[in-house]
């Protein structure tokens, strides 16, 4: 097989057997093709392991409610003759595929074959519970993972004859304004949280523990860059790996390198402190709203250096437009609170935790956005 990557793969499969299937079997059928929903290829990131697991030919086909109705059973079914054995050497089918295709209402694939029939909104509320016109507001926003939203808004589209499929990844693309400024302030906040135990923790002699809290702050710095650049992160598999793609990335990493790397407390909070600078000028020089001045200096006449986190804070949340946004307490986004896998990757149950957050009377707005 050929290093073929797995867009690449899925787009051809599409361009060379699928389409013209289709073209053939149901003339004049309007649909969407598209790869996207799970796998490392999604980003661009697969390589040879990846094709050990969920890698191989595969495309979503994106009908109407009308027409999934009345011909998705069909597709799924009559496709199991149509598809060959393997296209360009990668198998078709369970070999490649293990997690089971799917049997829900709005979708619905086979195990023998790659091709998958969704609707839109099935789509929608299997990856971030979202109905078709979700979320309305910008509180909506908050309790949906950007793992998730990467999964609708990643991968790539072969056709698309209305257009609905390519609108609704536009509408998810990044976050609304002030859901973008509150995630950056509360992003600081986290910064401001911790920044100085690096050397408090070291000033007792706990190495491990300040080089812990380094590692954390680092995380904070990178998550940061990709709000500066309104990117969604990926979950930690490819955090790293998305990050090096970034325009900060080339400034950034070697100060956290630095960090990570430091024998003492003393260099580890210089090269983080450095880190936190570099992305408050980038914040500055994006022309990003809020108007604030970064410096350095000791942390209350201790002598651990901080950068002026809570004043860059307050900064960014006066930008903030919506009343309702802007008084939210500064706790942040499902992303921002927990990295907890059964809460990531549950939607309903994300959503239910966020609004527990905000029950001192934001829990509403959120249930209602």
């Amino acid at each position: 097989m050929s290093d073929i990557q797995g867009i690449e793969l899925s787009r051809r499969f599409h361009a060379e057997v699928v389409g013209p299937w289709l073209a053939r079997r149901f003339p004049g059928l309007r649909y969407a093709a598209a790869l996207i929903g799970y796998g490392s290829e999604l980003l661009g990131f697969d390589d040879d392991m990846s094709r050990d697991h969920n890698w191989g030919p595969r495309v979503l086909i994106f009908l109407s409610e009308a027409d999934f109705a009345g011909r998705a059973a069909q597709i799924v079914n009559e496709f199991v003759a149509a598809a060959p054995a393997d296209f360009l050497g990668a198998p078709i089918g369970t070999m490649n595929r293990p997690h089971a295709s799917p049997h829900r209402p709005g979708a619905l694939g086979d195990d023998r074959h790659g091709v998958e029939v969704w609707t839109i909104a099935a789509a929608l509320a299997y990856w971030a519970a979202l109905g078709p016109d979700e979320p309305h507001g910008d509180l909506g926003w908050l309790a949906l993972a950007e793992q998730r939203l990467l999964a609708l808004t990643a991968g790539a589209v072969f056709r698309d004859d209305d257009g609905r499929l390519t609108a609704m990844r536009e509408r998810l693309a990044c976050f609304p304004r002030d859901v973008w400024l509150y995630k950056l302030a509360c992003q600081w906040r986290r910064i401001a949280e911790e920044q100085a135990f690096v050397g408090r923790a070291g000033l007792v002699g706990d190495d491990l523990g300040s080089r812990v809290i380094a590692a954390r702050l680092a995380r904070d710095v990178m998550r940061m860059a990709f709000l500066i650049e309104r990117r969604y992160a990926p979950y930690p598999k490819w955090f790293g790996t998305a990050f090096a793609r970034l325009d900060p990335a080339p400034v950034l990493s070697p100060q956290l390198d630095r960090a990570l790397a430091a024998p003492d407390w003393r260099s580890r909070e210089a090269a983080l402190a450095e880190a936190y600078l570099a992305v408050a000028r980038l914040h500055q020089a994006r022309g990003i709203p809020g108007a604030f001045e970064p410096r350095l200096g000791p942390y209350f006449g201790r002598p651990f250096t901080v950068i002026n986190a809570e004043e860059i804070v307050a900064a960014i949340r006066a930008e903030i437009a919506d009343p309702a946004v802007r008084a939210l307490p500064v706790i942040g986004s499902l992303d921002q609170v927990t990295d907890s896998t059964p809460v990531i990757e549950a939607p309903q149950r994300a959503r239910r935790a966020m609004q527990g957050l905000f029950d001192d009377g934001e829990a509403g707005a959120l249930e209602n956005a």
